[in-house]
Order: structure tokens, then C-alpha cells, then sequence
């Protein structure tokens, strides 16, 4: 599945899921732009790891919701890697774990600034290059949260499946140029946010956690990762609009 040629940016790509996508885009042949928020430390480990087996990549430090911010990092792209066509969207962050009674309008804001609003200036940004380009490709992270609507988690519940409602029209809209657009919706996956998540929900690693998943294990980066790299591909020139959750087909219960 070879990405020789092609432009990547993914977004919170210093740590976690977006680590696992931006290594494996980088196997695959593409030039990678490492987006960070915070941890510029973390990002340039990933650069590291990428050219030294030969890959192309550059760290840019950018807040998804930072409109100068995203200008000044797509200038940088362009001319370091060039123009970008493949887009993962994968800057998140966690809503506070509050009942929508006690959830204040800002904590909406917030949620939706960076897993909506701002993925979607990114993408408008993006589009004239990506239609120009012939063959491009969005892929949104999403979570297996949209359908399950958990208690005290509505603000992040509500921003992923916004921005799942967008990519799904944004699929139709750009097909005629081209642009496939895609989502991926992992569970629970073994990054730092995952053992921050179970630790606040049971007080368990994923470790402990392992050996009541599907298939002997909690969802890795990797598998994420996988799924990215098909969409991506020639192999899935007629694929697009679609949702793939990543999951193992779901514990058979909740965290403990």
C-alpha cells in the first residue's frame, strides 16, 4: 500500500493514536507533517523515528483552534514537504466528566473548537490543494463514544459526532474532486489518555483490562493505524463516507 509521493499531516500526531498513524503513514511511503499542541519533545521523537528508517517528516507546533497558528504551520508544510493530501484529524481532547445539568456553555465551546471548528478551517484550508490533487484523502478519528452516549460525557460526545455529521457530507460534497473522506471510530485504546480513562472509571490498567477484551487485548495504536493506512490507499479508491470502529467488535461489558 504504497504512499510514495503523497503529503500527510496528521494532527495531534505527537503522542498516542496520532504517533501510531503518523509511523505507519511514514512505512507506507508518505512525507509526514507531525502536528503537536504541547509536546514538542514528543514530536520530534516521532520525527526522529521516522527518518531514521529513511522516511521523510517535520514537527509543526500548531492548536488545532488556532487560526494563526494552523496559517503559519500549512505555510511551513508546503514548503518543507509540500502540498497536503492526506489529512488525518486526530487533535483531541477530553471533556470534563460532568452531568449536562452541571456542564457549562464554555466546556461545549471548547470541545467543539477543537474537534469541530477547527478541524473544519483546517480542511476548508486544505481543499483547494486536495481537489487539485487528483487522488486526496480525509480521515477523521472519531470514538465508539457517538453511540453509546455515557453519562457526564456529553460535551465530547457531542463535538465527535458533529464532526463525524460534517466529514459524512464533506464526502459527498468533494467527491467529484476527488477528495475521499472517511472516519475512524476506535474504543478503548492503550495510549495515556486510555490509562487515564480506566484508572478514573475502576481504578485497573489496561493491562489488567487486557484479558477482557475482544481477542485477548484493549485496542493498540496500531490497529488504528491500520485501518487508516487501507482507507488511505489504492485499495480503497471506492471507498468513501464510510465509518469503521475499532474495537474488536466491542467488550462484552463496561469497564469494571
Amino acid at each position: 500500500m504504497s504512499l510514495a509521493g503523497r503529503t500527510a499531516l496528521v494532527t495531534g500526531g505527537s503522542r498516542g493514536v496520532g504517533r501510531g498513524i503518523a509511523l505507519r503513514l511514514a512505512a507506507d511511503g508518505a512525507a509526514v507533517a507531525v502536528n503537536y499542541r504541547r509536546d514538542g519533545d514528543a514530536a520530534a521523537e516521532v520525527v526522529e523515528e521516522i527518518t531514521a528508517k529513511g522516511g521523510r517528516a517535520v514537527a509543526y507546533g500548531a492548536p488545532v483552534g488556532d487560526a494563526a497558528a494552523v496559517e503559519a504551520m500549512l505555510a511551513g508544510i508546503a514548503s518543507d514537504l509540500g502540498t497536503v493530501d492526506l489529512l488525518v484529524s486526530n487533535a483531541g481532547v477530553a471533556s470534563r466528566a460532568t452531568l449536562i445539568g452541571d456542564t457549562e456553555r464554555s466546556e461545549y465551546q471548547r470541545l467543539l473548537d477543537v474537534h469541530v471548528l477547527g478541524p473544519l478551517d483546517l480542511i476548508r484550508a486544505l481543499l483547494p490543494g486536495m481537489r487539485a490533487a487528483g487522488r486526496a484523502d480525509v480521515v477523521v478519528i472519531s470514538s465508539t463514544t457517538t453511540g453509546k452516549t455515557p453519562k457526564a460525557g456529553a460535551a465530547y460526545t457531542i463535538a465527535k459526532t458533529a464532526i463525524e455529521a460534517a466529514a459524512r457530507t464533506l464526502a459527498r460534497e468533494e467527491r467529484e474532486h476527488g477528495v475521499r473522506v472517511n472516519i475512524v471510530a476506535p474504543g478503548l485504546v492503550a495510549t495515556e489518555m486510555g490509562e487515564r480513562l480506566v484508572r478514573a472509571a475502576g481504578g485497573v490498567t489496561i493491562a489488567e483490562l487486557d484479558a477482557e477484551y475482544p481477542f485477548g487485548r484493549v485496542t493498540r495504536p496500531a490497529d488504528v493505524a491500520g485501518a487508516v493506512a487501507f482507507l488511505v490507499s489504492q485499495d480503497a479508491e471506492h471507498v468513501t463516507g464510510q465509518r469503521i470502529e475499532i474495537d474488536g467488535g466491542g467488550p462484552d461489558r463496561a469497564l469494571r
